[in-house]
């Protein structure tokens, strides 16, 4: 009897090797190799590559380019991240973590979906009737949503040949498998041939299709990075379990803008829409203790005011703590530095604790003037003004720098009635409108720390 051949393949990214390795040479990620039998592929690539073969060469200029018809999902915040609504054919990607609502959004987005035709809503995860019992909770009742509890790809493509639906849901793509790959459903050679046998088949027949993937404890879509590559949107549901706000980034669109976000609050009903952030994220903001200050963020076109609050306290311990929550510890951990350096605050005796309210993530270089005045603040226990708003990016050397899209948050600032607001001396120079906040403009964090005098 002929022994099996075997390959080691890596579950990050794909790569294959003839023995175990600890480390792959291709991503660096540890432990990540495990043993797969290698056997003849009679599916979407070997059918894929002859039909390559036969193709010919076109001229470019000779080809009709045609306008990207888009399908409106009738979720606004949804259809931002998409650039005006979901491209009729295109194939879109959903992560997030477990319990964070995608099926909740997608369950939505298969009742308010207009247009003709029936949606198919293929679970490996979850029966009709727990399906069914979601649907009941969010008041959903539509007779043109259509259940198929499989696994099996040659089923579902069946399924999907047959009615011809308008959306295809397929929850999640780490379930289904093929019987023309030997290894266990999730595995790399899995996801890879499902996610070509279903982008086949969207593409050739302008089947709308949604793919739901697991995460990885870093918050990354499990499997290979090629399953990113291969669809056309890639969307991530972001927030924290203990919070109620969700945010969806999109990371990946071929059809649209990459730095769009949209906002939903979980509640009984499902997924509602958040079209004013900036006056929910600040709303339980009462009297004016130290360390609290108003930062003007911007995600995409759209400028967020969020609170920060800082905690400093002196330390126990022979090395202070460094705390940070909704913005990257290592941000933190420079401004540190520059505010003790240039800012004259004895910070190696305390410990810092910085929290982002409400629990949304922050990624912009605009926040680290409030961060720096929530934190000497915080250090010397003396308020903020409750109506004021800070905006800059700080150096090393401790100079303010100048940020993009100034208008639009200043403007956010002063529709929610801030009377203050602090951004950089450059930006104050370049304004052209007129405003009713009163805007100080500092150079550098010396300037800026001249408030808390």
């Amino acid at each position: 009897m002929t022994k099996a051949k075997t390959v080691f393949v890596c579950s990050s990214c794909g790569y294959e090797s003839a023995k175990w390795l600890g480390k792959c040479p291709a991503c660096n990620e540890w432990n990540t190799f495990y043993e797969e039998k290698i056997a003849k592929e009679s599916g979407a690539y070997g059918n894929a590559n002859k039909k390559e073969i036969m193709a010919k060469p076109r001229v470019l200029t000779d080809v009709e380019g045609k306008e990207a018809v888009r399908i409106q999902t009738g979720i606004g915040e949804l259809d931002r991240v998409l650039g005006g609504g979901i491209v009729k054919g295109s194939l879109v990607l959903l992560g997030g973590e477990p319990g964070i609502g995608k099926s909740t959004l997608i369950l939505q987005i298969c009742n308010k979906i207009p247009g003709e035709g029936k949606v198919l809503y293929v679970s490996g995860e979850e029966s009709a009737e727990q399906i069914k019992m979601r649907a009941d909770r969010l008041n959903i009742n539509n007779d043109d949503i259509l259940f198929l509890g499989e696994t099996d790809i040659d089923v579902i493509s069946e399924s999907i040949s047959e009615l011809n639906p308008k959306l295809v849901i397929i929850d999640s793509i780490q379930t289904m498998y093929s019987d023309d790959i030997t290894s266990a459903p999730g595995t790399v050679s899995q996801v890879r041939e499902i996610t070509a046998r279903i982008m086949k088949i969207c593409k050739s027949q302008g089947i709308t299709t949604i793919i739901i993937g697991h995460v990885t404890k870093e918050g990354n879509i499990a499997g290979p990075r090629v399953l990113e590559h291969m669809v056309d949107t890639v969307l991530y549901l972001e927030g924290e379990r203990y919070f109620s706000y969700r945010v969806l980034r999109g990371v990946k669109n071929r059809f649209g803008s990459t730095n769009e976000v949209g906002m939903f609050e979980m509640q009984n009903e499902g997924m509602v829409e958040i079209t004013n952030p900036s006056s929910i994220l600040i709303s339980e903001r009462d009297g004016e203790p130290s360390g609290s200050v108003i930062v003007a963020s911007m995600e995409g076109t759209r400028p967020l005011l969020v609170e920060f609050q800082a905690l400093t306290t002196p330390t126990l311990f022979g090395m202070p703590r460094r705390t940070a929550n909704g913005i990257d510890y290592n941000r933190l951990t420079l401004l540190m530095a520059v505010l003790e350096k240039m800012g004259g605050l004895h910070l190696a005796s305390q410990d810092v604790y910085l929290n982002v309210v409400s629990g949304i993530k922050i990624a912009e270089p605009a926040i680290d003037l409030g961060i720096i005045l929530s934190v000497a603040s915080s250090y010397r226990n003396i308020s903020i003004p409750k109506d004021l708003v800070a905006i800059g990016e700080v150096g090393l050397t401790g100079e303010i720098r100048t940020v993009n899209m100034m208008d639009k948050r200043l403007k956010e600032a002063e529709k929610l009635g801030f009377k203050k607001c602090i951004i950089p001396e450059n930006n104050k120079k370049l304004l052209k409108d007129k405003y009713k906040l009163d805007i100080i403009g500092a150079r550098n964090i010396e300037d800026a720390l001249k408030i808390l005098k």
